[in-house]
């Protein structure tokens, strides 16, 4: 395994896994892509996994405006148990209003897909844990 210093950031729907990358040198996520829920999203992560070799997955943890948990949230933290294959850190960030969030900006710079939408988030969710626990951008 290469000296990686590369974050995961996912943000888990139904549908798709919203998939984001920072080096934390730089501090900054972007946007990689949208993995579909279709019984292979576990080997489409494990081919990001092994392209990026992360030293963390950061995954957002849902919550409704009261900060209290939902029904999403049991299965996030499901999903989460399963991330444990790949034997690396797994760590929560709060997701809310990151769709939201990640909708707007998408929507200021023109036509944009629900999988755009879902990998902004992502980003927007790696962004918050890397600036917490990390300091803020150096760029």
């Amino acid at each position: 395994m290469k000296n990686s210093r590369a974050v995961l950031g996912l943000d888990v729907g139904a549908r798709r896994i919203g998939v984001a990358k920072a080096e934390l040198d730089t501090k900054l996520a972007v946007p990689l892509k949208a993995v579909l829920v279709d019984g292979t999203e576990f080997e489409q992560l494990q081919a990001i996994i092994d392209e990026y070799t992360p030293v963390v997955i950061v995954v957002g943890y849902p919550r409704n405006q009261s900060g209290d948990a939902t029904a999403q949230t049991a299965i996030v933290e499901s999903f989460a148990s399963r991330l444990g294959r790949f034997k690396i850190d797994i760590a929560f960030q709060d997701e809310s209003l990151t769709s939201v969030i990640a909708e707007e900006r998408l929507r200021q710079r023109g036509s944009h897909t629900k999988a755009d939408i879902d990998a902004e988030a992502a980003a927007i969710i790696l962004q918050d844990y890397i600036e917490i626990h990390y300091g803020y951008t150096t760029a």
